[in-house]
């Protein structure tokens, strides 16, 4: 897109504090007055490539924490009701009793797909929500065929997503780069390649990195004009009305 400010945002699909900054993101984005020449693009990051399809505790995800981090049972609950009230405070509803744990490649596949039709975001959204408040095994084809249609794509289109390499790829390319400009974890926000934001930060936060990265932008682009509606002021040659 020309005269756009591009800001590229890193996350996994399974990851609790993505969808909470996906969330914290577009609060900031909806505050800043020059949104219309802002463009995102989400991007996929693998937190656990080799996370098997069906692991160990895959229906009990307070045992699945408390046993890969050495927890005991109620630590991890407990860490976990904490992050359902998080999540509430951003208004979303995490109900991790019904989670599935499961490996985010499938996933990430049919993000990448949807990107080629201009439903990045879309997809983000839908596969979010599929996992951390309807409890929707995203590893299950049937149930991603359906995730899918919802996303504006076919069954056919959900189909070559899993099979054609190229998708596959381009996950494995996006956590590779993300990797190379320092991310650690996600959501990782890049913002016109020169500002880089780590983690699910407050609203206000990514709002003041917003302006101080577009207002750096606008000089490189100075024929970018912000729509003003014009109220009384004065001017700088001193004259107010």
């Amino acid at each position: 897109m020309e005269n756009k400010m591009k800001i590229e945002i890193w996350s996994d699909i399974m990851c609790p504090f993505c969808y909470i900054g996906k969330r914290n993101f577009e609060k900031a984005l909806s505050q800043f007055p020059g949104k219309e020449f802002i463009e995102v693009e989400w991007k996929s990051f693998q937190l656990d490539p080799a996370m098997p399809e069906v692991p160990k505790y895959q229906e009990d995800m307070y045992m699945f924490v408390a046993d890969r981090k050495g927890l005991s049972y109620e630590q991890s609950k407990t860490m976990h009701q904490d992050l359902i009230q998080y999540a509430q405070s951003v208004g979303l509803e995490y109900n991790l009793d019904r989670a599935l744990v499961t490996n985010s490649m499938k996933g990430h596949r049919i993000i990448q797909f949807a990107k080629t039709k201009g439903l990045g975001e879309k997809a983000e959204e839908i596969l979010f929500y599929a996992y951390f408040t309807q409890g929707k095994n995203l590893n299950d084809q049937a149930t991603l065929i359906g995730l899918g249609k919802e996303i504006g794509l076919t069954e056919s289109e959900v189909n070559t997503a899993f099979t054609d390499p190229v998708y596959a790829e381009q996950v494995e390319h996006d956590s590779r780069e993300a990797q190379r400009l320092g991310a650690t974890g996600v959501p990782f926000f890049v913002l016109n390649r020169k500002y880089a934001i780590a983690g699910a930060q407050q609203p206000n936060d990514i709002l003041q990195t917003l302006e101080r990265s577009f207002s750096e932008w606008q000089k490189d682009n100075p024929r970018t004009r912000l729509e003003t509606i014009q109220g009384k002021s004065c001017s700088t040659e001193g004259e107010c009305n």
